[in-house]
């Protein structure tokens, strides 16, 4: 069984500031009450977040670095709800990804290693290029997950033609010869299996279980967040059926 593991480097920067949720006027924008002031801060999850970003909701920012293209003064990084932080910010799994391949925590990736992130194949561009013991080429496509209902983990929350291209892109490579898969990374801990959310985007769904049945690798894991680290959990079962 796999461990449960702290990836060493992989710590939350911080300090962070406990906040409380008022309003998002737009998918990357929050107002957060601080204290007794409001402030606006950048949020780096785009998704719908309905479930979380409710008011009153206990919310962690950080301090931005001044920039003169930068707009609010503030991130939003982490949100608590039923009792455990949840990661807002979609750019950490793909942070988080690379150290576990590094570290050969993750067994069903143990046999791979790491050639480069960001790789571009044709018109595509994937999140890591690995390579097997026999140097054959591995695509790997790193998905943020933050939607859980009743245990269940479920991708994407609000509608992603880029998903769906990705999905079909992995599923051409596949059919050419090519090895590749997608890992979804819940960045909470409170799933025990993942679907995709087919009543929000069924395309996503269908291109997704297509690139299955082609080959195309499909895993989960969930994470746990605190205030200073992400640490792997567990891989959880993937359930491909349609609703």
């Amino acid at each position: 069984m796999e461990k449960n593991i702290e990836i060493a480097g992989m710590e939350i920067t911080g300090p962070l500031i406990k906040g409380s949720f008022i309003e998002r006027p737009n998918r990357f924008v929050t107002i957060v009450k601080v204290g007794n002031k409001s402030v606006k801060s950048h949020l780096p999850d785009p998704g719908r977040l309905r479930e979380i970003l409710t008011p009153g909701r206990e919310l962690y920012l950080r301090k931005a670095i001044k920039s003169d293209n930068r707009k609010t003064d503030y991130s939003t990084i982490l949100a608590k709800y039923n009792g455990e932080l949840v990661s807002l910010v979609t750019a950490l799994p793909n942070q988080f990804v690379k150290e576990c391949i590094d570290s050969r925590i993750l067994l069903f990736l143990k046999d791979f290693e790491l050639v480069k992130p960001e790789v571009v194949h044709g018109n595509h561009r994937f999140d890591f290029l690995l390579k097997d013991k026999s140097g054959d080429p591995f695509y790997l496509e790193v998905k943020s997950v933050t939607y859980v209902e009743n245990g269940i983990a479920e991708f994407p929350d609000a509608v992603t033609d880029r998903g769906k291209r990705h999905a079909q892109s992995l599923q051409a490579l596949v059919e050419t010869g090519f090895q590749a898969g997608i890992l979804f990374v819940v960045q909470r801990s409170d799933a025990h299996s993942f679907q995709p959310m087919w009543e929000r985007d069924p395309k996503f769904g269908k291109a997704l279980v297509n690139a299955y049945q082609a080959g195309v690798h499909v895993w989960c894991i969930t994470t746990r967040i605190s205030k200073t680290n992400m640490t792997y959990e567990k891989k959880i079962p993937v359930n491909l059926q349609p609703i």
